[in-house]
């Protein structure tokens, strides 16, 4: 019997944009802390723990970006729920620290928060935009992200997220993950670099990264025929 396939939107866009990748595995999106019904977790490590505790044992669990974050924490702190781990466009922390220059300025991602703050509708489409600058079908996925994308949540949710993207290093986390990995990164992805992707696939023993040229942050809609085929042969290995 083929394990429960389990996928974790990103930040802001809720799941709409994964149903084309997720619904022909017969897979589950579940919902971000706070996201629809969810309730909100605002501690990152909580979060993680909350959803590992909805998990069956050997489940392949998948997550986007800050999704791609959480199915990480859960990898590392619940192995036995853990069967296969699929990361896409993602890092082991958002913004630069020391060790880590593949990544966000943090003024950078403090001056975002304070425009989400402000007007959250607004700065949607420029979020959207921005992430998909270098895809070789920009403006095509942007706007079928934008058009696929959930209402948006609470704001209290927005910045909970934004918080973890400032505060999270999952550097120690990503040693340990004991499932086998299969990383999917767009070669152009503005916001979370290929160099990201690539430290990231290099800390997770035995991980294997699959790179995507022409592709920005979301591949799955800029070659949804390719990412499929690349999440099948890996659920099937």
């Amino acid at each position: 019997m083929t394990p429960p396939l389990v996928f974790l939107p990103g930040w802001s866009l809720g799941r709409g944009p994964l149903h084309a990748a997720i619904d022909p595995l017969h897979g589950q999106i579940f919902d971000l802390p706070g996201y629809r019904d969810a309730p909100l977790i605002s501690d990152f490590a909580a979060a993680a723990d909350d959803l590992a505790e909805r998990l069956q044992p050997g489940t392949t669990l998948g997550g986007w970006s800050l999704g791609a974050q959480l199915a990480l924490a859960v990898a590392a702190r619940a192995p036995e729920k853990v069967g296969k781990l699929i990361l896409v466009a993602g890092t082991a922390s958002f913004v630069q620290r020391a060790g880590w220059s593949h990544a966000m300025p943090p003024a950078m991602l403090a001056e975002f928060a304070a425009a989400v703050a402000a007007d959250p509708a607004a700065i949607l489409p420029r979020f959207v935009g921005g992430f998909n600058r270098g895809d070789a079908r920009a403006r095509e996925v942007t706007r079928q992200l934008l058009d696929l994308a959930d209402r948006l949540p609470p704001a209290a949710t927005l910045t909970t997220g934004l918080n973890w993207l400032r505060d999270v290093d999952l550097r120690d986390l990503a040693r340990q993950v004991k499932a086998p990995t299969l990383l999917i990164h767009g070669a152009a992805d503005p916001l979370m670099p290929l160099a990201a992707g690539e430290a990231l696939a290099a800390a997770i023993p035995g991980a294997r990264l699959e790179v995507f040229a022409d592709c920005a942050h979301a591949p799955f809609i800029s070659r949804p025929d390719d990412f499929l085929a690349r999440l099948t042969a890996f659920i099937d290995d």
